[in-house]
């Protein structure tokens, strides 16, 4: 197997391993120069030909994670049902603040 077929089979396993939508957190980015912070959560957009996912972090940056070279771990369903059930309380105070 070549290089192109293994990165390509690669990037299909993390394409079947992490669908848009999937939650994750990081945990750590190798990037010196304008990393997203660890503990940051985001979604998963997409993940490209070479396997890098493409997220939408929670504070607006649109950063890509790079498995093997960043750390991160997927979200539980209980830690995306936390995150449900704070959104539809910060949704209703501000509902009834107006």
């Amino acid at each position: 197997m070549n290089d192109w077929e293994r990165l390509h089979r690669q990037a299909e396993r993390y394409k079947q391993s992490y669908p848009p939508g999937t939650r994750v957190m990081l945990l750590n980015m190798n990037d010196p120069y304008s990393p997203v912070e660890s503990g940051m959560r985001g979604t998963v957009q997409s993940v490209d030909d070479i396997g890098q996912l493409l997220m939408k972090w929670d504070n607006g940056r649109a950063l890509a994670l790079v498995p093997g070279e960043d750390s991160f771990r997927r979200l539980t369903q209980e830690e995306i049902d936390r995150e449900l059930q704070e959104q539809a309380q910060e949704q209703t105070i501000s509902e009834q603040s107006m």
